[in-house]
């Protein structure tokens, strides 16, 4: 029976892959609050509870862990571009890498202050929440590909992965809207905090020419993660090898597929997704409301800690936005809010999303190790 499970992840990535697509009025409703990720998590669980079955033990989650997510991790870091991150100019990327700074290091901050709450001794550290805080990192900085290989490095629970994914997904869309409307008082922010920038980033110089094909791309990307599934056993020394061998390999190898590796990874988070979801149990989730605050002040703190550096660096305050929403949105949302204020600013803002995608991994490993010195 072994055939199951591979057909009913075949069966979600296919529907949620073309339903995303779909222009109709009300699927697109749908995917505007309830994201892809989100939908290719719960279709397998909600299959094998309706039928009873049960495959967390099936082999597809182990040939997942060794091949599915390394592919992944290889597809997201190939897709950037050093070359086209060098045109948004510095000071954008250090309210950026700011952002990104405060969501791997407030956490760790909360608990070393706060240690006696009840948050801390019994949401965080009782309960096991404090395993969901690293997948919460990937996803606001790396995205999906991120969230997915912490959890893993992590051992976060299913039901607390649940939760987070959950909880992320009302944040994210609330979010959203709140920066959709903060970049549009950039200006009034400007005057506000008394900021003269005016300066406009490089236009973005994208590939001309023959790229290489797919087909050639794609052989390439699975050469790399054999031969490191050969030659190194630890996941974490996996993770952290093929993310600058994909770096490399999308910097180093002349006309470099950016568009296709970026779909490709696109498509294989859906597919780990959904091998995940094979896991989920419903009967073990719970909404913590008092962690839903945690992260509601976390989440704020980021943006205000932006605005702080933003003015420090005399730095359009549309930048802001435009930096939070590549963090915690994503390259779908991030160029979206961009348009609001600057469409020519768009493909700067895909950039910063895909530089996101690049270092989440990293930032929440970071998180991980600080975290687990203070929880285990």
């Amino acid at each position: 029976m072994e055939w199951i499970p591979w057909g009913i992840t075949c069966f979600t990535v296919i529907c949620v892959y073309f339903l995303d697509r779909w222009e109709h009025k009300w699927v697109k409703s749908l995917f505007d609050w309830v994201p892809a990720i989100l939908l290719s998590y719960i279709i397998p669980a909600v299959i094998s509870y309706v039928f009873g079955l049960d495959f967390s033990q099936s082999s597809i989650h182990g040939l997942s862990r060794d091949f599915f997510i390394p592919l992944t991790i290889v597809a997201v870091m190939a897709s950037l571009s050093l070359h086209q991150l060098k045109s948004i100019g510095y000071k954008p990327i250090v309210v950026f890498l700011a952002g990104s700074l405060f969501i791997a290091l407030f956490p760790v901050l909360f608990v070393i202050l706060f240690d006696k709450t009840e948050l801390v001794a019994t949401t965080l550290y009782a309960n096991g929440f404090w395993k969901g805080v690293p997948p919460i990192v990937g996803s606001w900085i790396g995205g999906s590909t991120s969230q997915l290989v912490l959890k893993e490095l992590v051992n976060c629970p299913e039901n607390i992965f649940l939760s987070v994914l959950i909880m992320d997904n009302i944040l994210v869309n609330v979010w959203t809207i709140l920066m959709f409307q903060t970049i549009k008082k950039s200006n009034a922010l400007n005057k506000s905090f008394r900021i003269s920038d005016q300066e406009i980033p490089e236009r973005i110089q994208t590939e001309n020419g023959r790229l290489l094909s797919p087909w050639l791309t794609l052989i390439v990307m699975l050469f790399v993660v054999f031969a490191i599934d050969l030659l190194l056993n630890a996941f974490v020394a996996k993770v952290v090898v093929l993310s600058f061998l994909g770096l490399a390999l999308g910097n180093f190898i002349p006309k470099w597929n950016f568009r296709f590796t970026l779909k490709l990874g696109r498509i294989l988070i859906l597919v780990v997704m959904s091998i995940l979801g094979l896991k989920l149990r419903f009967d073990m989730f719970g909404f913590d409301m008092a962690f839903f605050g945690f992260l509601l002040i976390w989440l704020g703190g980021h943006f205000i800690f932006m605005i702080i550096v933003a003015k420090l660096l005399n730095v359009n305050m549309a930048w802001v936005p435009i930096a939070s929403m590549a963090n915690v949105g994503g390259i779908a949302t991030a160029p979206a809010v961009t348009a609001a204020y600057r469409s020519s600013w768009m493909p700067h803002a895909i950039i910063l999303a895909i530089l996101s995608m690049a270092t989440g991994t990293f930032w929440g490993m970071l998180t991980i190790y600080l975290l687990e010195g203070l929880m285990v």
